[in-house]
């Protein structure tokens, strides 16, 4: 298990977790921008992963998906948090850039040829948002 951080004290509190839940043997912690982590990644030759969650900067989703992408294999399922934004999505004129980072990744989603997905509304006490579920299918 891979899990990128950007900022060093999310990172630390990360490995805090993890130590505590007796699996640092297991989990890498890397920190840096995803984009670049994502690369390095590729790069060092990893084994594509059975599963991917993004949960980042919503404009760099469309560049998370790619590295995901990169780092999958047929049956690698790619989850993305936050996707509805309460509705703000199909707002035209949203000039908000998470709702446009949101936007391309979904649009993106729905182009790639690879994968096999749905998005699923979730309601709970921040409101409702949602989650993409996609399955490499080649």
């Amino acid at each position: 298990m891979v899990t990128l951080e950007l900022q060093p004290a999310h990172a630390d509190i990360a490995r805090a977790n993890i130590a505590r839940a007796g699996l640092a043997d297991r989990v890498t912690v890397r920190v840096g921008p995803a984009a670049e982590s994502l690369v390095h990644l590729a790069d060092e030759g990893a084994a594509p992963f059975d599963l991917v969650f993004i949960d980042a900067d919503k404009a760099g989703y469309v560049t998370y998906l790619e590295g995901a992408l990169r780092l999958s294999r047929p049956g690698t399922l790619i989850i993305a948090d936050n996707v509805v934004r309460r509705g703000r999505v199909i707002d035209p004129d949203s000039e908000d850039v998470n709702v446009q980072g949101v936007r391309r990744f979904n649009e993106a989603l729905a182009a790639e040829p690879r994968l096999s997905a749905t998005i699923v509304q979730t309601v709970g006490v921040k409101g409702y948002d949602g989650l993409a579920l996609a399955v490499v299918t080649r």
